[in-house]
């Protein structure tokens, strides 16, 4: 294998009201004329100013938690819609106008057919000019989400990949690929597309040892029947810390070769040049998907209080085999 990288109630009495109080230092003021109104307390005062202080206390942590939430939505909506990754196999050019045709036939059933299931594997044409394609959005993305995602890859995969009969471009919300030979059902692991966060953990015995747990769990979900292909969960490191991981196969693949596709995705976890003992790592293939964070990435959205201390800044690698 040869590798490069690419660096890349309120229970305190409120003061009476304006009129309530005029009416009544006016009633005093009848009984004893050489008498002054009466005052609020200075203790009464003071405990209306500090309720003020903790209303506008709570006022304000709650905008703030909704200026994180909607940072954070940024970002994943971000994700989205700029692509991960893309490859454009220069050694398939498109040789025939036909295949071009084919190709352009193909991506509208890719998409449509990604939005009412989530999933579509199929071909346009015959014999030299057919053209097999596949697309699918993440098991946990549906609906609007889905449909942007999807529609925005076929559109650019054209832009990137004009004279390619080979192509695959990645989102993190789903992914689509073509190419003239057929390649359902087969494990390709041949080029892929590292993401590790730029920070270490501070305990990489303890991390890795939950880490590699939930990894376990969540691909034996993920070819269980129902499940699309996709696990997903989370542990707690500590009060205050999760990490969160998701695993996801295409689906034209059946448990056993999901299972070896995951385990070499996996695998690039350990590398000691890139994703060992980081906060975060990414590794996309052309058959699988795997993804771990100290911060909330699927859905449905966890709480977003831990997003705040999260490093966002990744490397980015490209490792191919010949």
């Amino acid at each position: 294998m040869e590798d490069w990288h690419k660096v890349k109630k309120c229970c305190l009495s409120h003061p009476p009201s304006f009129s309530t109080t005029t009416q009544q230092s006016q009633l005093i003021w009848r009984r004893n004329p050489g008498r002054q109104k009466t005052k609020p307390s200075q203790k009464t005062e003071e405990n209306r100013r500090k309720h003020q202080a903790r209303k506008q206390k709570k006022e304000l942590m709650g905008f703030l938690s909704h200026v994180l939430l909607l940072l954070l939505l940024c970002t994943i909506h971000a994700e989205s819609e700029d692509p991960s990754g893309v490859f454009c196999n220069t050694n398939t050019n498109i040789s025939s106008n036909q295949i071009s045709s084919n190709i352009n036939r193909l991506l509208p059933q890719l998409v449509q057919g990604t939005i009412q299931n989530g999933y579509i594997a199929t071909s346009v044409g015959k014999a030299e000019n057919q053209v097999y394609g596949l697309a699918q959005c993440r098991a946990d993305v549906v609906g609007n989400d889905c449909k942007t995602c999807i529609e925005g890859a076929a559109m650019e995969i054209r832009k990137r990949c004009p004279n390619q009969a080979d192509a695959r471009i990645w989102y993190d919300y789903c992914f689509l690929r073509y190419d003239i030979k057929d390649f359902f059902g087969i494990v390709d692991t041949g080029f892929g597309i590292l993401y590790a966060n730029v920070e270490n953990v501070t305990d990489p015995d303890t991390f890795n040892k939950e880490l590699g747990s939930l990894i376990d769990r969540i691909s034996s979900k993920a070819t269980e029947a129902g499940n699309k292909g996709n696990g997903r969960g989370k542990t707690k490191l500590t009060p205050f810390l999760t990490l969160y991981a998701l695993v996801q196969c295409t689906r034209d693949l059946s448990p056993l070769p999901c299972s070896q596709c995951l385990a070499i995705a996996v695998g690039n976890f350990n590398s000691p040049n890139f994703c060992s003992n980081k906060k975060g790592c990414r590794v996309l293939y052309s058959s699988c998907y795997v993804r771990y964070e100290l911060y909330p990435f699927y859905f449905p959205l966890d709480s977003q209080a831990e997003a705040a201390n999260a490093s966002l800044a990744y490397y980015v690698s490209v490792v191919t085999k010949p």
